[in-house]
């Protein structure tokens, strides 16, 4: 399982692994792969700062990236407490009630509404989180890539992370998504298609992967949108991508201990994806005002039902969900979890460590292969 891409990263299979823990994304890159840690959880550049200098130690040298949050259109977003005011007294209400509604308690010390992942979403704090990835770049040099889930980032951060060495990539969803990317500077488009966690778009990935390969030519593509197995990593490079781009895939890695846990045991997140099936999430935009797709529970139940109030856009619903999200994090209910899944998460059944789900990857992969080999005449 060898593409260019991997002789660019100095990586061994062209897995690349976005995820919000830095103990899954090292894990990753340890394994062969490249981790990419997700930023959008930080709302403190300390924070990040600490985090990173944790991968920096437990990688073994090896490469990995980040993903941050940022629109390629600088907003003007004002303070937070100026965003605060924006957020309807009704919405709040309907939060608060459904909370209550759904037996969620509050945060254990009482908190505050700057709560994890909260700020994450604010231009201004993702700007941040690029600076700090770059300063680590320049000491270390381990920081390879940068991914951005809203499309292309602003021109300047595309320059800034070029001049240190690092490519840029962006998620895209359709064939007008793609080319801006390749005209905007970013080095690698990732197809995303509608069966895929977080956000995006609406076309499958079996149709968007080629159409976007044919489209930027010898431009590189991930493919994106429903991989969790070395069969689909296989027809991924058959269409032409030259790897993958995984999410939903290493949330029951044994690695991930984000939110509510008890140690030895799956987490609660952990113990919805392993009861969901392919049939199991939904795309709304309760999650951060953008169309994204969950894990469908509780929680997302209760925005569907007769007069929920429609979501807020970016960043205003990320703000009044925040707190919410976090308590939710907290709690102990898997039937209440607030959770960007893809339609893979039906193959997520079993807590497993990475290097493990690395290893059925390439192996699996390798058997797709031969089976292919095998139809030549």
């Amino acid at each position: 399982m060898k593409t260019p891409l991997c002789d660019k990263f100095g990586i061994e299979y062209p897995i690349f692994g976005f995820t919000p823990s830095e103990e899954v994304a090292a894990a990753i890159s340890r394994a062969g792969g490249l981790g990419v840690l997700g930023c959008v959880r930080f709302n403190e550049t300390e924070e990040l700062d600490a985090v990173l200098e944790w991968m920096h130690e437990n990688t073994d040298g090896k490469p990995f990236g980040v993903d941050v949050v940022m629109p390629a259109k600088i907003p003007t977003e004002g303070s937070k407490v100026d965003l605060d005011t924006m957020i309807p007294p009704e919405h709040r209400a309907f939060v608060e009630r459904t909370l209550d509604d759904l037996g969620v308690p509050p945060l254990p010390d009482g908190g505050d509404r700057v709560n994890t992942g909260v700020l994450g979403w604010l231009h201004s704090v993702a700007r941040s989180h690029v600076d700090v990835a770059m300063e680590h770049t320049r000491k270390y040099g381990q920081i390879k890539l940068i991914a951005n889930a809203l499309g292309s980032p602003p021109a300047d951060v595309i320059d800034l992370a070029h001049q240190n060495g690092v490519a840029v990539a962006a998620l895209a969803g359709a064939k007008e998504h793609a080319l801006h990317h390749v005209d905007a500077g970013v080095d690698i488009v990732i197809a995303q298609g509608y069966e895929g966690g977080g956000h995006t778009g609406e076309v499958t990935s079996m149709i968007l992967w080629p159409e976007l390969v044919d489209a930027v030519g010898d431009h590189p593509v991930l493919a994106a949108g429903g991989v969790g197995s070395g069969r689909q990593i296989a027809a991924a490079i058959a269409l032409g991508a030259q790897g993958v781009w995984m999410g939903t895939y290493w949330l029951t890695a044994a690695e991930y201990n984000l939110g509510a846990h008890t140690e030895g045991e799956p987490s609660t997140v952990q113990q919805a994806l392993l009861a969901a099936t392919s049939r199991d999430t939904v795309r709304r935009r309760i999650y951060s005002g953008k169309p994204a797709r969950l894990l469908k529970t509780a929680w997302t139940d209760a925005w569907d039902a007769p007069g929920a109030p429609d979501p807020l856009p970016m960043p205003l619903q990320n703000l009044l969900v925040g707190e919410a999200h976090a308590r939710i994090s907290a709690s102990d209910d898997p039937k209440v979890v607030a959770m960007p899944a893809g339609q893979i998460v039906g193959r997520c059944n079993a807590i497993t460590p990475v290097q493990e789900l690395v290893d059925g990857l390439v192996a699996e992969y390798a058997d797709a292969v031969a089976r292919m080999n095998a139809t030549l005449d």
